[in-house]
């Protein structure tokens, strides 16, 4: 099965809230760019690593390139949102691969234990889409996780879109996505920049994916501190005491 996965991991960002020059995924956490813990889980799980990047794109690529000589990547020149991330890193995709997990550069904490789980549970249930999701008791910040009145996921809210009921709702996207590549092609081109920041949210793939009556399913980890996205230099440093306590 593993031979047929490949990982596409975002780490184009400018990481503006850091207030540093250095692209957000070189910043070090416990002595260590946060990339390289993405790109091990990755490497761990996938036939195939393909890295995202256009901030800083040379001193990302020599970073990882020192640790790991078969990741490829992959330019993304104009910064349009995830979706459009994702489309740059999809041509790079051997042949082979039936099944793409999507990774963010910036969520170093990730086990490939549960990323071995949500992909265990994507094949068992035959799933075309597989969010992993998490209940956060204050999920400012993140997409809610958005079900109709039967309990079915409909759709990923982003905060700055979210009604007052939908900002309500504690269980929210990790950004970590596991899908069939034939689907995941043909959605690309279907997400436009129809919100608040005038980008193309790889959220909204989880609506068209229901639209196009595609298998879309979530699955929820109790491992919260494992999806923790670095944003902040105060995430930054919450992340690294958790590490050094896991250490």
């Amino acid at each position: 099965m593993q031979n047929r996965i490949g990982v596409i991991i975002l780490a184009a960002g400018l990481g503006t809230r850091m207030k540093s020059d250095k692209a957000k995924v070189l910043h070090e956490v416990c002595g260590q760019p946060m990339i390289l813990y993405v790109v091990e889980t990755a490497a761990n799980i996938a036939n195939q690593v393909v890295l995202v990047i256009g901030h800083q794109a040379e001193s990302v690529k020599v970073v990882v390139s020192e640790k790991y000589n078969n990741v490829w990547f992959a330019m993304q020149e104009e910064k349009n949102g995830t979706a459009h991330a994702v489309e740059c890193g999809l041509p790079a995709l051997k042949p082979e691969i039936e099944t793409v997990i999507i990774l963010c550069g910036d969520v170093p904490m990730l086990s490939k234990s549960t990323l071995s789980q949500m992909v265990k549970y994507h094949f068992k249930e035959k799933n075309d889409i597989t969010l992993l999701s998490v209940k956060l008791s204050d999920p400012a910040g993140y997409g809610r996780i958005v079900c109709d009145s039967s309990g079915k996921f409909v759709k990923i809210k982003e905060e700055s879109d979210a009604t007052f009921e939908e900002r309500k709702i504690k269980e929210v996207n990790s950004g970590v996505y596991c899908v069939q590549r034939e689907v995941l092609s043909a959605i690309i081109p279907e997400i436009k920049s129809q919100n608040s920041q005038k980008e193309r949210y790889l959220t909204d793939m989880i609506e068209i994916g229901n639209k196009m009556n595609k298998k879309v399913e979530k699955f929820i980890t109790d491992k919260k501190d494992e999806v923790i996205g670095i944003n902040s230099s105060k995430d930054l440093n919450q992340v690294e005491m958790l590490l050094k306590a896991q250490i």
